[in-house]
């Protein structure tokens, strides 16, 4: 049997699509829409094998529109324009369902590409769901990404995968004549990553290598038969989120050997440099901080570099980025104080801004007390004025917490001296 055993298992009903509750569940926010068939343009942004090409087809199937699709991988503005022409004969004066054009790897178009999609989304003439395992908000033009609602797909959970065995083994018209049983599965959910595709293939290769009928999965053999079968660095998702991983915590982990490695393994392997950047860019200020501010000036650099040069010159500024980063001292404080900060947020609702430190640009607002008995900080000694800046509800609340480094210490210092017992610096 040529055809893989994750595209013979490819759900073609939503009752039968695993996972992706938050979307397709009895609450979910994309339900009520493909039940109505009002089907706004979207983006599915989530890692490989999270079921994004089958939710689209799922959604065109069940409400009853044309479906076309493209791979930016291989397509051009002319192969676009020509499915928006076709999308347009068939939508015609006789039908209120736009054509649906479904675009995978979606990111990968360039700027040009995606301008061709503006006006055929913005007319109606298609209702567009584009696919991508990138942040839409870096890879996807403004322009188009405001026309359509950006919907996140969760890698599976152990649930989701066991479920996908199970009806791998129960369904398939090929395995359902074996007798397998599944003693042991964490290796295979393990190999997966979350990937639904991957832990069905790999799955698939296991049974394969087997004469007999009865097979007993377990650990063991599961990584007996896939360490033989290890598949190369794959931009396009299977290692691509393992490697990054990888490269981040050996970052954090002041481990520069170990993190030029991995960025060796995602330089051979041809990943985007932009990508390896901005997760350089995030980790400067989530992991190092206030630790070392230049790592954040020297992350942006880089990020700015790559961006001009490409490769293969990039691969040095990488190189020194990284390392760079590994050898910085370390905090998370804050990463942990707007964390805080949010939570806090949620809780506590839309306090009032203190009256004090209002804004007061009309003369009514002055009448009412906005802006009354502010203290100017720069007209005290040492340009400090102590006064209450949070609401009164939560007042004293402490959300940032210097971490125990050079810097950090000096932060604490300084807050203790200013504010003295009031947030317990």
């Amino acid at each position: 049997m040529n055809e893989p055993l994750a595209e013979r298992l490819r759900p073609k009903t939503l009752a039968d699509y695993v996972s992706q509750a938050h979307l397709v569940g009895d609450n979910g926010s994309l339900t009520q829409h493909i039940k109505q068939g009002l089907i706004p343009s979207m983006l599915f942004w989530g890692p490989p094998g999270t079921g994004k090409t089958t939710l689209a087809n799922i959604i065109a199937t069940e409400s009853g529109r044309p479906f076309y699709t493209l791979s930016a991988i291989n397509s051009g503005v002319k192969d676009v324009r020509e499915v928006i022409d076709k999308a347009k004969q068939s939508g015609g004066l006789f039908t209120t369902k736009n054509p649906i054009l479904f675009i995978d790897e979606i990111h990968r178009f360039s700027k040009s590409q995606q301008d061709s999609l503006l006006q055929a989304v913005e007319k109606g003439w298609i209702t567009l769901i584009g696919a991508t395992t990138e942040n839409p908000s870096f890879e996807v033009i403004p322009a188009l990404l405001s026309r359509c609602q950006v919907y996140i797909l969760n890698a599976f959970n152990k649930t989701d995968l066991e479920t996908l065995l199970e009806r791998a083994i129960e369904k398939d018209e090929y395995l359902s004549k074996k007798n397998i049983t599944l003693k042991e599965t964490s290796a295979l959910l393990r190999i997966s990553g979350g990937d639904g595709r991957k832990l069905l293939n790999v799955f698939e290769l296991i049974v394969n290598a087997h004469d007999s009928n009865d097979i007993i999965i377990t650990d063991d053999m599961v990584l007996d038969k896939v360490q033989n079968n290890t598949v190369r660095y794959d931009k396009t998702g299977e290692q691509h989120y393992d490697i990054i991983s990888a490269f981040i915590k050996s970052i954090r982990g002041s481990d520069p050997n170990a993190a030029v490695y991995w960025l060796a393994r995602m330089v051979e392997g041809g990943e985007d440099v932009k990508f390896i950047a901005r997760r350089l860019l995030i980790l400067a200020s989530e992991d190092i901080g206030n630790a070392n501010p230049t790592a954040l000036v020297i992350a942006n650099n880089t990020f700015q570099a790559v961006s001009t040069i490409g490769y293969p010159e990039s691969r040095i500024v990488l190189s020194q980025c990284a390392t760079y980063l590994a050898c910085s001292p370390k905090s998370n404080a804050a990463y942990k104080a707007i964390n805080t900060a949010q939570q806090l947020v949620r809780q506590t609702g839309d306090l009032s801004v203190p009256l004090e430190i209002r804004n007061a640009p009309t003369k009514l607002m002055k009448e009412l007390g906005y802006g009354e008995n502010y203290k100017y900080a720069h007209n005290y000694d040492l340009n400090f004025a102590n006064q209450e800046f949070l609401p009164e509800a939560i007042k004293n609340t402490k959300l940032y917490d210097p971490g125990n480094n050079a810097r950090e210490n000096a932060h604490r210092d300084f807050l203790k001296q200013r504010w003295k017992d009031k947030y317990g610096y």
